[in-house]
């Protein structure tokens, strides 16, 4: 999958260039505000890294990177009464922090005698980290000591912050399994790009993947199907349990393992868990709550699964409440996600009880009743302090009062004109499932489409037509990866990478300052850090088919 040859040449120019060159840069998103100053700093074996109050955690985080690579041992000392750094040192602290900056920007200066980070906040801190690792040589990503390497950094002055709150990457787990450690490296990879949102899709409907103790059936049931699926060569991934079912599903210890990993480097996980379609799974296990109310095998009609929970059993309402009582105690985030797309309304159409709520609430047809089902779910969320998000159609038929919406086929301007916030996601721009190039004979399968990189480096999350006064309301942007036809980690990275090095520049870093022919050439440098990470990715070229043809 990763084209090493095409471009290599490039790619080895550009590094060498790096590598002697003090005056480049090449950091993924470009920072706000970045002066070049004479000099460098050079790392050696006896440089000290110093913590302000609070802040010790993150001192040992970089230390634990550098010594990595370096061999040095870097020791690390708390620094109490002092915002400045020792000759020779690195500090990192949150006194006389410019709190202008937010909650997640920072300033970093390196001078040829020392280097000081300095944040409101440890997502600062954290954020001037990867910043500082990346004016260092591509090797200091290295999970082995590097020999013979001159360990230095241009002298910057950064003041940086992101344009937008919301970074984020989704991963659909539900059509194929992915494990923990492969999830964790997934988060490693979006901390370096300083994303910080993970929208986690664990229910679908061909595979439940959370473990709900009240509901042990989900998983022992709806975690698993008899094979891969979608034409795919079984021997194209490993997640077979010890009976030959095709699946796999996380344990509440699990989550909470990969919760705190994600919360250590800055990520707030948003769990999504599909209702009231996308339910073929659930259903399985608990056909009870299905309209025909028995016996459930999940249809394919017409490419959609209708798999769909009956709103006119109360007996739904208590179950999903109870299911979504276990993911409050897992996920400490603000949002839940709760899908509310592609809902097939036939089973509602024909269905008794459904019916009956159509007629007791007064609502003219189903996409109402869909509404209504929305609402009593915000209702139940909201009382238990977190804010309910969705997919574009959770709007038809009257949006929830709090709820965010998660635009991917319109309605961004509509919702926000209205009070109401939106994630930034449009199937054009955003869907890193699509094909990377219109010659799919040299591409691995994908779900159709084409998004070149150079679109997603042009994507502009507020819509032109939305007022000024509505656009903070435009909380930011993620790229969304599918998984119908991805059935690896390797297939995984080789479609999100690059990508999603584009969109980090596009919600972090001011619009005005994006430059293609600049981004490009700091991508061939993030190349040599994703090979030192053991990331797969996909090596873009100037080739027609690979661009954007309005470019």
């Amino acid at each position: 999958m990763k084209s090493k040859i095409a471009g290599s040449i490039f790619l080895l120019l550009a590094a060498t260039i790096f590598a002697n060159d003090t005056n480049a840069t090449a950091i993924i998103p470009q920072p706000q505000k970045l002066e070049l100053r004479a000099g460098v700093f050079k790392l050696a074996p006896d440089t000290k890294i110093f913590a302000g109050p609070g802040s010790i955690e993150t001192a040992n985080q970089l230390a634990t990177q550098l010594r990595r690579s370096t061999g040095y041992p870097l020791k690390v000392s708390m620094k109490f009464f002092s915002g400045t750094a020792d000759k020779g040192g690195i500090l990192l602290t949150t006194r006389s922090a410019d709190t202008n900056l937010g909650a997640e920007g920072y300033e970093l200066t390196v001078a040829p005698d020392a280097i000081v980070i300095r944040a409101p906040t440890q997502a600062g801190l954290f954020y001037g980290m990867q910043t500082l690792l990346q004016l260092l040589p591509p090797d200091i990503f290295s999970t082995q000591l590097v020999a013979n390497t001159s360990w230095q950094m241009p002298c910057v002055q950064i003041k940086d912050r992101p344009r937008f709150q919301w970074r984020g990457l989704m991963l659909d787990v539900s059509r194929h399994f992915f494990t923990r450690p492969e999830v964790e490296q997934l988060l490693d990879a979006m901390a370096l790009l300083k994303l910080n949102t993970f929208h986690w899709h664990l229910v679908d409907d061909q595979g439940w993947r959370i473990e709900i103790k009240k509901y042990p059936k989900l998983t022992q049931i709806g975690a698993w199907r008899p094979g891969v699926g979608f034409d795919l060569d079984p021997k194209s991934t490993t997640a077979y349990g010890p009976d030959g079912r095709y699946g796999g599903f996380y344990t509440q210890n699990d989550i909470r393992e990969v919760v705190a990993y994600a919360a250590a480097r800055h990520i707030t996980i948003v769990p999504e868990i599909e209702m009231p379609g996308h339910s073929s799974a659930a259903l399985a296990a608990y056909p009870q709550f299905s309209c025909t109310g028995g016996p459930f095998t999940p249809e394919l009609k017409g490419g959609v699964f209708h798999g769909i929970y009956c709103t006119g059993n109360e007996e739904t309402y208590v179950f999903l409440q109870n299911v979504l009582a276990e993911v409050f105690q897992l996920f400490p985030g603000k949002y839940i996600h709760i899908g509310g797309d592609e809902v097939p309304t036939d089973e509602w159409r024909h269905c008794p009880k459904d019916q009956a709520v159509i007629q007791r609430e007064g609502l003219k047809n189903e996409s109402e009743l869909e509404g209504y089902f929305i609402r009593r779910m915000e209702k139940f969320i909201n009382a238990r302090g977190r804010t309910l998000i969705g997919w574009s159609e959770i709007r038809q038929g009257g949006l929830a009062q709090n709820a965010v919406v998660m635009d991917w086929i319109g309605g961004a301007v509509e919702a926000a004109s209205a009070g109401h916030d939106v994630v930034m996601t449009p199937m054009a721009d955003c869907y890193l499932d699509h094909y990377q190039s219109k010659d799919h004979s040299t591409e691995p399968r994908a779900n159709g489409g084409f998004l070149p990189l150079d679109q997603v480096y042009s994507f502009e999350p507020i819509p032109a037509n939305l007022a000024p006064q509505y656009q903070r309301h435009i909380l930011g942007a993620q790229g969304n990866l599918w998984t119908e036809y991805i059935p690896s980690l390797s297939h995984a990275e080789y479609m999100v990478f690059p990508r999603a090095c584009a969109l980090a520049e596009v919600t972090w870093s001011p619009r005005q300052s994006r430059d293609w022919n600049d981004f490009t050439r700091r991508l061939q440098v993030q190349y040599e850090r994703f090979d030192q990470l053991g990331i797969n990715y996909r090596h873009n070229t100037s080739n027609p088919s690979e661009t954007n043809s309005a470019k």
